[in-house]
């Protein structure tokens, strides 16, 4: 009897949740993060100088958004994430009435977007937010269906519930974060068991829809830029062509061990537009070269695997829908950014997670990440 209650009280030890804490993901997040502020600091501090200010105003900040974030992960990971699915459908409105609202005069207009409500000099994107409230709620949609395949009625309202965020930030425009909300709801689709021919009359779809969109106008006119720079350089040589070409040369000029930290000639000049936000990792390319780009891309790899491996170990549907929804917002998002610096996809304005500067991604990203641990850690009870 004695001998039971020895190994009963250790099995109850083993199933502990702090015990179960995934270290690779936790040391690949503050890796990217500490990253994050050499390169912030690097590709923004000659700029800040020039015009007088502090040169580290910017890595002030993204230090303080990184320490709110390290806060949220702790918070996000300490309670039994299966409460979420009871609050799903909360976040899910409540972040969809915030992007009805950002459309309305209480939201700012930047560089013919509408997307951000601006308060004491800070930007609010409730778009990041909308990211996590798709995942929870098609998460907690899809655990409650009892069969491993989805039938189409069931695709179908799988779709309507991210569909109708997709066209709230589609007319923002925001073509990227809809780009990201469409590889949310694949990736979790797939993983439920939709099949494939349902998904692809989703494509089919799809590309009807986005035909229409040029046709109606509803694609901005820098947006069909964008595609044509992607396309051929000269198109807009003075707009995203320029983008492109100048991304390209600071990453290739950084050869195999860059130039150095704070030495890059494209970073120092502030040639490549926004740099320290959506064309970070051309600071990345240029200052750490060939070398210093795939610890990074190494760095997305386990943070990705991780993510998906968390997916396959959770016991419960929810943590799995999850996981798989988080796995795939931080896949798609790397790959068009990094992507979008090399020339190889087009400029879409999507921020690299945990690099780019940025308060509302940085933090949605740090939720996204003590989501993962949450469910890592509760495997097992």
């Amino acid at each position: 009897m004695q001998t039971e209650m020895l190994y009963g009280r250790q099995f109850e030890a083993e199933r502990r949740p702090i015990r179960h804490v995934d270290m690779s993901l936790i040391f690949t997040v503050v890796a990217l993060s500490t990253i994050s502020l050499f390169v912030i600091y690097s590709a923004t501090n000659r700029t800040l100088s020039d015009l007088g200010l502090d040169p580290g105003t910017y890595l002030k900040r993204q230090g303080t958004w990184t320490f709110l974030g390290v806060i949220l992960v702790l918070v996000f990971a300490s309670f039994d994430y299966r409460f979420l699915k009871v609050y799903a459908g909360f976040v899910y409105f409540g972040t969809l009435a915030l992007l009805v609202l950002v459309q309305t005069p209480l939201g700012s207009t930047v560089k013919g977007s509408q997307r951000w409500f601006s308060f004491l000099g800070f930007q609010f994107t409730p778009s990041e937010w909308m990211k996590l409230g798709v995942i929870l709620m098609l998460a907690a949609y899809l655990s409650e269906l009892r069969h491993e395949e989805l039938s189409l009625q069931e695709t179908l309202r799988v779709t309507a519930i991210a569909g109708l965020p997709m066209a709230l930030v589609f007319i923002q425009p925001d073509m990227g974060t809809t780009i990201i909300l469409t590889a949310i709801l694949v990736g979790v689709l797939i993983v439920a068991g939709a099949q494939p021919r349902h998904l692809a009359v989703l494509a089919l779809a799809a590309l009807v829809l986005m035909f229409a969109a040029f046709q109606l106008n509803i694609i901005k006119e820098y947006q069909v830029k964008r595609l044509t720079a992607f396309l051929d350089e000269e198109a807009d040589p003075q707009g995203a062509g320029y983008n492109k070409a100048q991304a390209e040369i600071a990453i290739g000029s950084g050869g195999i061990f860059g130039l150095g930290y704070r030495n890059g000639i494209q970073t120092n000049l502030d040639y490549v537009p926004e740099q320290h936000t959506d064309f970070i990792f051309t600071v990345v390319g240029e200052e750490f070269g060939f070398l210093g780009g795939m610890t990074v891309l190494l760095l997305f790899g386990v943070l990705i695997f991780r993510a998906f491996r968390i997916a396959l170990l959770s016991k419960d549907p929810f943590g799995t829908y999850v996981a798989a929804g988080i796995a795939s917002m931080f896949a798609v998002q790397t790959f068009i950014n990094i992507g979008m610096t090399m020339g190889i996809m087009p400029i879409t304005g999507i921020p690299l997670p945990f690099v780019s500067y940025g308060g509302t991604s940085t933090l949605s990203n740090f939720v996204a990440v003590g989501l993962l641990l949450n469910i890592h850690m509760r495997r097992f009870k």
